[in-house]
Order: structure tokens, then sequence, then C-alpha cells
């Protein structure tokens, strides 16, 4: 059998042998706790620490201003719930948009649930917004605007750089972005834009899964999700995940270190599958923005008279790993309510698949790929 060829990193991504190493020296020999005092507390919190400078040395954040998390669906809870009712005197009026991660749309679910208004801003047929919406849909008593830089389903990028202007000249709300599809891939500079949170995740760049971060711009109010200790400033309560932290801050440093040369490698590639699918098998459709557009990593594709569920297995008994959608719901019927936004045909909502790179992926895997694809299809076409 040929070596299995995983693009389903959108989902998950296999932690570096580096980063692996890192985990396990701070499991097995750094493992003291970072509150303590002696020694190995110190240890453990300098380990903190440097993670904390590498991580926000990405996003062009001040150390301070990172929080560790238990990864991205904690960072967006956080950013949404915290903030909302820092400022439940202020307003009610939250503005997100309808091709949001299930971790963001839930809790904003859960405050309109406590009276709390959210408007949901509409997406174009590439599954951008429109800044005219955003700009129309601000108001007096709107606390919060929160959009994702990167749709993990399509990889449409969102303009953050003109949501943020809005918000900041039209507004007295706080902009959160979920970064965490484009952490690593998509420059985004806090300081520079003028962004309040952002929602980070260790294990979309090759780190431990259960490790996020939420940067908080500094002198911003939030309110505690988890109470009980001064972990994080006093911010964020519970012993810290050492291990997944240090690991977490080297994925970082390696994904800054080799962001240019993984993005052309990555862009590269995706472009390639695109153009040969849509020349192997006819009628192939890509969902969200054309190939050359939107994030590097992330190829949304549909075949004509294919159920997505179906081909994914038939792929993977090749040894070939795809994702049906957002692994966060990809185990329910209801088609995705990110393609629903984009109001596709019904062919096209049930025959999606999501291929997704990352950093161990390389060119050769093109090839085999799109075979496997054509073979699969032409088998499916002729039942």
């Amino acid at each position: 059998m040929q070596p299995a060829i995983y693009l389903d990193n959108s989902a998950t991504t296999a932690v570096l042998p580096d980063i692996a190493a890192v985990m396990h020296k701070m499991l097995v020999e750094n493992y003291g706790n970072p509150s303590s005092l002696h020694g190995l507390g110190i240890a453990a919190e300098k380990a903190l620490s440097h993670a904390r400078r590498q991580v926000a040395g990405l996003i062009g954040a001040r150390p301070s201003e990172i929080y560790f998390t238990s990864g991205g669906t904690e960072a967006n809870n956080w950013a949404v719930w915290g903030l909302s009712r820092a400022r439940r005197r202020q307003g009610n009026h939250i503005i997100t948009t309808a091709v949001e991660h299930p971790s963001l749309l839930a809790a904003c679910r859960r405050l309109e649930a406590e009276g709390y208004e959210v408007t949901y801003l509409p997406v174009d047929p590439r599954g951008i917004i429109r800044p005219a919406d955003l700009e129309a849909a601000l108001r007096d008593d709107t606390i919060l605007v929160s959009v994702m830089s990167v749709n993990n389903e399509t990889g449409a990028l969102q303009p953050v750089e003109e949501v943020a202007r809005l918000v900041q000249s039209k507004s007295r709300a706080a902009l959160h972005v979920d970064h965490i599809q484009g952490y690593g891939k998509i420059p985004l500079n806090c300081q520079e834009l003028g962004i309040d949170l952002m929602s980070l995740s260790a294990h979309k760049i090759h780190g431990p899964k259960g490790t996020g971060a939420l940067y908080i711009k500094e002198g911003l109010r939030l309110e505690p999700l988890l109470v009980g200790g001064d972990q994080e400033a006093g911010r964020r309560a519970g012993t810290e995940n050492t291990a997944g932290i240090a690991a977490f801050g080297l994925a970082a440093g390696l994904a800054a270190a080799a962001m240019e040369e993984r993005v052309a490698r990555m862009r590269e590639m995706k472009i390639e599958l695109a153009m040969r699918l849509l020349e192997a098998i006819p009628g192939t459709q890509i969902n969200g923005p054309p190939p050359e557009e939107g994030a590097p990593h992330i190829l949304n594709v549909s075949f004509p008279g294919v159920r997505a569920e179906v081909l994914v297995h038939m792929l993977e008994q090749r040894g070939i790993y795809v994702s049906t959608g957002s692994a966060c719901h990809s185990r329910k019927q209801e088609a995705s309510h990110v393609l629903k936004a984009l109001h596709l045909d019904r062919w096209r909502l049930e025959g999606a698949i999501r291929i997704s790179l990352g950093a161990l992926n390389t060119p050769v895997e093109v090839t085999p790929t799109v075979e496997a694809i054509k073979e699969c299809v032409t088998e499916l076409w002729a039942l």
C-alpha cells in the first residue's frame, strides 16, 4: 500500500517530532506546578513565559496579553460571553456572521436566550461578508463584533482590516477575531489593526490538542469563565497545561520561522489540486472563493451525483484522508450551515468534501490524490 496522504489538516494536524519532544520533557522532567515556589515550579513558570512570548510574537501582541485556554472553543466562548457580560450595562447587541465556527455561534445563541440581540451578517457567493452590511448593522448599543479571519470549511478570508476600521470609526464595540484557521498562515497584527480579542489554537499548527489561547487587549475588561485560582493573571483559573503550552509556544515559533515557505507550498498545491480536479472530473464545482483566492490551505469541492460521506470512506480505503467539512459537526446528517449560507444547489451541499493542507504535505501527493478521487467518482457514477 502507498503511504497515507493526510489532507484533513483543518480538523487537526500531526504533532511535529520536535514539538512532541518538548511535551515529553515537560511531562517527565520539568513537571512542576508553575504556581509552586520551589525550583521545579520556577522552571515551569519560565517555560510558560517563553511560550507566551512565542505565541504573542506571531500576532504582534504583548506576552502579557496572551491567556492560555483549553483550546479554540474555550477561547471563542470566553471572548463572546466574557465581553458581553462585562458590558451588559453598555448594550446588548452583538454582530457576527452566518458562517462562523459552531463554538462561536452556539455562544451567541446562548446569549440570545439571555436577552441579548445578535445580528448574523450574510455572505456573498464566495462566503465573504459585505462591509456595507456591517456598517448598516452597527448601532449605539453594539458591544461586540466577532468575525473569523479564515473560514474553516471554505477557506474564505473575511476583510478583517476593513472590519476593524469600521468598528473603530463607527462604534464603541470591541472586535473579536477567530484566527484559529489563519494563525501561522495569514499574518494579522493585533496592535496595528486595533483588534481587541483573538482566538488561537495549537493543534491547527502542528501542536497538541487541548491547548489554545485568547489574546485580550491590555485594559479590556472581560468576565472570567473559570474561577477559583489566580492562574493566568487571575483571569482564567486552573493549573496550567504546561506540556501543552510549551509545545504550543514551539509550534508558534516554528510556524513564524517557516510561514513564507509553508504558505507558498500549500497555495501552489491547492491551486494545482483544484485545476486538475476541474479538468479530470466533469461538473466539478469549487465551493467558496476561487482557488487562487482565500486561505492557502483549504479547498472545498463538490462532484455531481456523489455523496460526500461515501466518497470520504472510499478515499480512506485508498489511504487518502479528507473531510466532509468541519470536524465539529461532520457526523451530523444535515448540510453545513456554511455552505447553506452560500445558497448552493442541494447536490453541492450533499457532495462537498474539504481538502486541507498542512506543513507536512508535499507536491508529490497531488497526483495520487487527483487520481484516487477520479477513480472513486467514476466508480460511483457507474453504480
